[in-house]
């Protein structure tokens, strides 16, 4: 095991980007929930930033939800890995019916996470987007591609691990990549950590919450700005 848990992995994280000389000004800290909250958290309060949530649903292969088809973040924007949809064959219609059903989930959750209060401000920001871990990449991939619809000053994707041939493939998408760990032979995330219990939604509530408290929260677009999301 690499990381005790998601706290160790984000505080070591913090480490690594403290180091390449990231700090909170101007910088907005998103994670992808549930499992980048605890770590994002950290990485948040080492550097003195807001920290807010950007909310993805994987499309997983019917049957094998397992599997990862693509994903849906906020804003509407869908990844799709057309290779593996015909691969398994999934049709266009099924195809729809996925994306339109994960995109309702995103909805509820953005719902859930943000209790009321508006999305974060993205225009210009230097964006440190955190999970706990990367494998296939689509979700990831989603998010930032729903992120550049805002404009950002630049998108830092950050997490403790990450498959090495993964980030590889997600690198020219965002402006800088920090990873404590990149192994070719990333099976599963959980293998890298000693305690990867799933993330509760009341937990992730909390730690926003807590967030907001102490570090303050960035500008948000004002009520009924739904642009792009």
């Amino acid at each position: 095991m690499h990381f005790e848990d998601r706290v160790d992995a984000g505080r070591r994280l913090a480490q690594l980007l403290r180091e390449r000389g990231y700090t909170g000004e101007g910088t907005l800290v998103l994670a992808l929930p549930r499992g980048g909250v605890p770590v994002a958290f950290e990485v948040a309060t080492a550097l003195g930033a807001p920290l807010d949530v950007w909310v993805v649903r994987k499309v997983g292969v019917p049957g094998y939800e397992e599997l990862g088809l693509g994903a849906v973040a906020e804003g509407g924007v869908a990844f799709v890995n057309r290779r593996l949809m015909d691969e398994v064959g999934v049709t266009e219609t099924d195809l729809q019916g996925l994306v339109r059903q994960k995109a309702d989930e995103v909805k509820v959750r953005v719902a859930r996470f943000r209790q009321g209060i508006a999305a974060p401000r993205i225009e210009g920001q230097r964006i440190i987007l955190v999970d706990d871990g990367i494998a296939t990449g689509g979700t990831v991939r989603a998010a930032i591609q729903a992120l550049r619809m805002h404009q950002p000053g630049s998108i830092i994707l950050a997490v403790p691990v990450a498959a090495s041939q993964t980030l590889a493939e997600l690198a020219p998408l965002a402006d800088d990549v920090v990873c404590v760990l990149s192994t070719p032979s990333l099976y599963a995330i959980g293998q890298w950590y000693a305690d990867f219990q799933q993330v509760p939604d009341e937990a992730v509530a909390t730690l926003l919450a807590q967030a907001r408290l102490t570090l303050g929260h960035d500008r948000h677009a004002p009520p009924g700005d739904t642009a792009h999301s």
